[in-house]
């Protein structure tokens, strides 16, 4: 058995001695860490958060799963903003599902060769191809399902100019 899988499985716990500077300890006691009280709970939970991190470095689900761990915060504020508004923005929830998957794919991909960065970047270019998409249906009525219904159509006017310059009708060919 390696070393890996005997500390992962182990449920054993082991003390953990440290000097931090007095900053970091002020830091730590009053961050807010769900499921953690006292700074030994929180430092707990943070390891383990670091420790997927890690782990997510190899694997997409977790990596996946990391990336909406950071972005809870966010996500947890924006359903606050819906349940006192009763807005939602489709807009914004594509944007962050799409952030959320890039930044999944990007930390759980290493290729070691031509032809899995070519896959990495087939994959990334589809995603963000599947945003663009997103916003393009946004842009279709005068009000986008956003905060700010003016905001895809704000920022659209450059990509509409590039998208008629590559549109296979317009050319020659």
């Amino acid at each position: 058995m390696s070393e890996r899988s005997v500390v992962s499985n182990s449920l054993t716990m082991e003390p953990l001695s440290a000097r931090i500077p007095s900053d970091l300890y002020l830091w730590l006691a009053q961050l807010q860490v769900e499921g953690a009280t006292t700074n030994s709970d929180k430092l707990r939970v943070l390891l383990g958060q670091l420790k997927r991190q890690h782990e997510g470095a190899v694997d997409y689900v977790v990596a996946h799963a990391w990336a909406r761990e950071l972005t809870g915060r966010l996500r947890d504020a924006l359903v606050r903003v819906e349940g006192v508004s009763g807005m939602h923005s489709d807009v914004l929830a594509a944007l962050l599902e799409h952030t959320t998957t890039t930044l999944a794919l990007v930390i759980s991909q290493l290729p070691a060769n031509e032809a899995e960065a070519a896959r990495l970047e087939d994959t990334l270019v589809k995603r963000s191809f599947a945003l663009f998409e997103a916003l393009m249906r946004q842009a279709t009525t005068t009000s986008a399902a956003a905060y700010d219904p003016a905001v895809v159509r704000r920022h659209i006017s450059g990509v509409l100019e590039l998208s008629r310059t590559v549109n296979p009708q317009t050319t020659g060919a």
